[in-house]
Parts: structure tokens; C-alpha cells; sequence
């Protein structure tokens, strides 16, 4: 064991720090050291049963920070804005995590950041769980932490909950309340981001003091109905709402997502060629629907 590489990954109770803890314990010659505030946690139990050391860890706490780190190589740090919906909770988090790196030498830290859309948008356009993963991201380049910042898409799971195509009330038909209009929405599936992280821990020298972005790829909502209609053997079709008569809608979060789906708009940069190249295995929006047509049961 004390041969190995040691590797602390955050959140790996979690989806996105699981497929990363999971992805990364397949490599026999790296020690996977996962932080949960909970060692009972039926997550946690079953990355200690694939290998991973799991330690008792809080985030908020400088202490537990510095102790988790001691000794690592490096690092996966994603934090989670939606647990206390606080974006300053959430910078303090990432920074704790980068002083620590700083100061105990660690040598590669993966940060699942995204962009300050606010700092971008001169003040036009808040998007609060991004801009706070963006604050955090300069900060450890700013205090010279040997990191690869990784930006993600929006989740293919978000079809099975929060984007799930709706009954019209018009006709035997669904509809995806996506206020995109004919713009491409990049996309990834959760599970195929571990993957492509433990690539980069791999190649540090090709990937540290960058920023990559992670795209399955990017399609049209009429292109995602057509794939569900397809697969499901529903009709599914775009609804063409607007972003003004979305934020009307009530919707949690609604104006927060509202934000969101502006910056899609610009069509922040992710990669398609290079996350084919860091995980030849990521799934399509039509595989991943294939894979999870249970899911889709009720509509």
C-alpha cells in the first residue's frame, strides 16, 4: 500500500465522485482514498468493498481536510451547490481544499469546476452554481496548485427526473421543456466522467495547468426527442418553450436552471473529440436511453 499512489476523491458517495472512485480503484497501482462525512453510508461501505480506504471527512473542516491529504499524490475535488444552496459554502469549500494542496505538495488535483459566468457576462448573467465553481477554479491557479480543471455538461440522467418528457395536455404525446431553442446542448452521462478523469490522472503531463471540457455530444432538444421517440416508442417532441415563459412556469429552481440554459446559449467549449479520446466507451444520448428504457416506464 504505501508504494501506491494515494488519490483522495471528494464526493465519491456521490454520482459524479463515485464514477470517479469506481473508475480510478480499477488501476492496481493506485490507492483510492474516499472523504465521506459518513463511513456508514451504503456508498461508502461498497467503494470500501471495491478496495477504496474510506476515511470519515468534512469538507468544512480545515482540520479533516489536511489530514485526508497527508501523504496523497493528488486529488478529485467536486463540491455540491445544491446540498445548502450557498455559493460562498461552497467557494469556502474549494478553497480549504486548495490551501491544503498548496500546502502539503500534493501533485495533481482534478477540479470538477465550470465557468464564472457572472466574471464572463461583466455582471449581465448569474449562474450560481457555476459561478461558484468558477471562483474556485481561479483561485487554485491563482496560489500555483498543480491542477486540471474539468468542466462538465449538463447530465444525460437529467432526462430520467428533472428534464423527463412531460404529457401535452393537447394530444397522446410528450413534450421536453427545454427553453433551447434549435441550439446544441452538450450532454454526458454521469457514469462515463470516471473514466475520463482517471485518463487525465494518467497523463499528467498532457493535462495539468488546463482546462478540459467533457461532451459526449452535443445535440439539438429536437434531436433528444427524436431519440427517446425512437427508442421509447412515445411520441416526444420539442416544446419550443421560450426562456421568458419558462421562468413562469414555478418550477424549483426554476430561475436558476433559467440562467443556466442562457449560458448554454453561448455554447460554452467542450470537447467531443478529446472525451472520446480520454473514454473510447462514453455513451451516446441513444445508448444511455437504451441502457435505462426502465427508467422511462411511467410515461
Amino acid at each position: 500500500m504505501a508504494s501506491k499512489k494515494v488519490i483522495v476523491v471528494f464526493g465519491a458517495t456521490g454520482n459524479q465522485g463515485g464514477s470517479v472512485a469506481r473508475a480510478i480503484l480499477e488501476d492496481e497501482n493506485i490507492c483510492v482514498r474516499v472523504a465521506t462525512r459518513d463511513v456508514t453510508k451504503p456508498a461508502a461501505v461498497a467503494l470500501q468493498d471495491l478496495g477504496a480506504e474510506v476515511v470519515k471527512c468534512d469538507l468544512n473542516s480545515k482540520e479533516d481536510v489536511n489530514g485526508i491529504l497527508k501523504g496523497a499524490y493528488g486529488t478529485f475535488l467536486v463540491t455540491n451547490f445544491w446540498e445548502g444552496h450557498s455559493k460562498e459554502k461552497e467557494v469556502k469549500q474549494g478553497k480549504t481544499v486548495a490551501d491544503a494542496s498548496k500546502h502539503l505538495g500534493l501533485e495533481h488535483v482534478v477540479y470538477s469546476g465550470l465557468e464564472n459566468v457572472k466574471k464572463l457576462t461583466k455582471g449581465k448573467l448569474e449562474v450560481h452554481h457555476f459561478d461558484g465553481k468558477g471562483q474556485v477554479e481561479e483561485y487554485f491557479w491563482s496560489i500555483g496548485v498543480p491542477m486540471t480543471s474539468v468542466r462538465l455538461s449538463a447530465y444525460f440522467e437529467n432526462f430520467l427526473n428533472i428534464w423527463k418528457p412531460v404529457k401535452a395536455s393537447d394530444g397522446d404525446y410528450y413534450n421536453l421543456v427545454l427553453p433551447m431553442k434549435d441550439i446544441p446542448l452538450d450532454g454526458i452521462s454521469v457514469a462515463d466522467i470516471g473514466p475520463a478523469v482517471a485518463s487525465i490522472f494518467r497523463s499528467p503531463e498532457e493535462f495539468l495547468g488546463k482546462t478540459v471540457g467533457l461532451s459526449a455530444e452535443a445535440l439539438t432538444v429536437q434531436q433528444y426527442a427524436d431519440i427517446l421517440s425512437k427508442t421509447l416508442g412515445k411520441v416526444v417532441k420539442d416544446s419550443k418553450i421560450s426562456l421568458e415563459d419558462y421562468e413562469k412556469l414555478g418550477l424549483p429552481e426554476v430561475k436558476e436552471m433559467a440562467a443556466m440554459m442562457r449560458f448554454y446559449h453561448m455554447r460554452p467549449d467542450r470537447d467531443v473529440q478529446l472525451t472520446h479520446k480520454l473514454n473510447p466507451k462514453v455513451k451516446s444520448f441513444s445508448q444511455f436511453v437504451s441502457e435505462n428504457k426502465d427508467a422511462f416506464k411511467d410515461l
